[in-house]
């Protein structure tokens, strides 16, 4: 079998008939070589410094400086010194690790304080709140045991990669992002023939930045006597009045039947957490394999509880945030590049073809702007992408800068919607 490289995506090579482990690794190893002989490999690059506006990157034993846009920092916590305090006071109480899953002696008192502190900041109760090792777990771990050969999932097209894999072992049905009309089809074809149904969105969708129609789907999925689940990873200290995220502002935060999120992004840390009834936790914190067979969360995950606290304490974060989003993404579109519809700190460029995303990753490298270039099957084969998001840590001459370098790869490239 033959794969054209100027074509190919990371998903050809997964599976290629005939090919054993070796043969197919040596033969992904030979397209990795082709990327990086035209500049394209933004991928997997060495950082030198902390999470920030800025990053040190090692590229080719080369260190340098970049303006960063690849990280959902978004409040720029994990470099609070507030945060940084906490976590530190953590590790000199607790030491470094826990030594053990959560029903076999890892369970300690600064993970119930996390749970509790996570419960009070969506307005639950404590027993309501599951944590795992990372949010990708939380989506995972928690549909894989909830949903089985009886029942289905139906998901927005749009949601996470780790929604997909949880929903390994059931029935699924995607519908197209946002649209109702293509979801109450599937909920009445489905009404009487599944034990469970669970309708599953994001709060705000990592490719296209944009956000649910939470409150008309929620309507519709208690019409059908259906679950509804949100993963609210980017939404959360970023949207909303308060920033509890993009269920907030439609007071549907005691609502929902299950909402996911990680604490990777705005709480500037590493984990994930699952909100749902008491009995529903319960049931998970003794069946999810994810959950009871992995090393609970280290005791640096102190600085969980100082990062929650500052969102209400400190909100001229979120506002600085948003003063950025609104700059930079005026600035693209008054170049005449598209942004889709995005309306969060996730501001794409789309492009369209592949190969002039790659260059443009290039070009943008070259120039002192990390960006992700985005193609399948992150997103539709013709919907290649620059991948960008904005922080709270961003200064002005950070975005101008980036602002010049689109202006003059618009010149030569003409990528400015027609």
């Amino acid at each position: 079998m033959s794969i054209d490289f100027e074509t190919a995506t990371f998903k050809d090579f997964e599976n290629i008939s005939d090919y054993d482990i070796a043969q197919r690794a040596n033969y992904f190893y030979e397209f990795l070589d082709h990327m990086k002989s035209r500049g394209h490999m933004n991928y997997r690059l060495k950082n030198t410094s902390g999470s920030n506006a800025t990053l040190n990157i090692d590229i080719a034993s080369q260190n340098k400086n970049y303006v960063s846009f690849v990280s959902s920092d978004y409040l720029g916590f994990t470099q609070h010194p507030k945060v940084k305090e906490a976590a530190i006071e953590g590790i000199e109480k607790y030491g470094t690790g826990t030594g053990a899953s959560p029903l076999i002696g890892g369970y300690f008192d600064y993970h119930n304080a996390i749970e509790k502190k996570i419960a009070d900041f969506f307005g639950r109760d404590e027993e309501e709140v599951i944590l795992f090792t990372t949010g990708y777990a939380a989506n995972s771990a928690t549909l894989q045991i909830l949903m089985q050969k009886e029942d289905i999932a139906i998901l927005d097209m749009g949601v996470h990669a780790s929604v997909h894999e949880g929903c390994a072992f059931t029935n699924k049905k995607t519908f197209p992002h946002n649209n109702l009309e293509a979801l109450e089809h599937i909920l009445k074809v489905c009404e009487n023939t599944y034990r469970t149904k669970l309708v599953i969105l994001d709060g705000v969708y990592s490719q296209e930045g944009d956000t649910s129609r939470a409150k008309e789907i929620y309507d519709l999925v208690k019409k059908y006597n259906a679950y509804l689940m949100v993963d609210d990873a980017h939404g959360v200290g970023v949207m909303g009045k308060t920033g509890r995220g993009a269920l907030e502002d439609d007071g549907l935060l005691d609502k929902i039947d299950f909402i996911t999120g990680t604490c990777s992004k705005t709480f500037g840390n590493l984990g994930g957490y699952v909100i749902a009834n008491k009995k529903i936790t319960s049931f998970l914190k003794f069946q999810s394999r994810q959950h009871i067979f992995s090393v609970t969360a280290p005791p640096s995950s102190f600085g969980i509880l100082k990062a929650i606290d500052l969102i209400d304490e400190e909100p001229f974060w979120k506002d600085k945030l948003w003063d950025n989003i609104n700059y930079f993404k005026t600035g693209l579109n008054d170049l005449g590049l598209d942004t889709g519809i995005t309306c969060s700190a996730i501001i794409p460029v789309k492009i369209g073809d592949q190969n002039k995303m790659w260059d443009i990753g290039r070009i943008l490298l070259e120039e002192g702007v990390y960006t992700n270039p985005i193609m399948y099957p992150a997103v539709a084969r013709k919907d290649a992408r620059i991948r960008m998001t904005v922080t709270a840590r961003h200064e002005k001459e950070h975005l101008d800068k980036t602002l010049n370098v689109f202006d003059d790869i618009n010149k030569k490239l003409h990528i400015a919607k027609k």
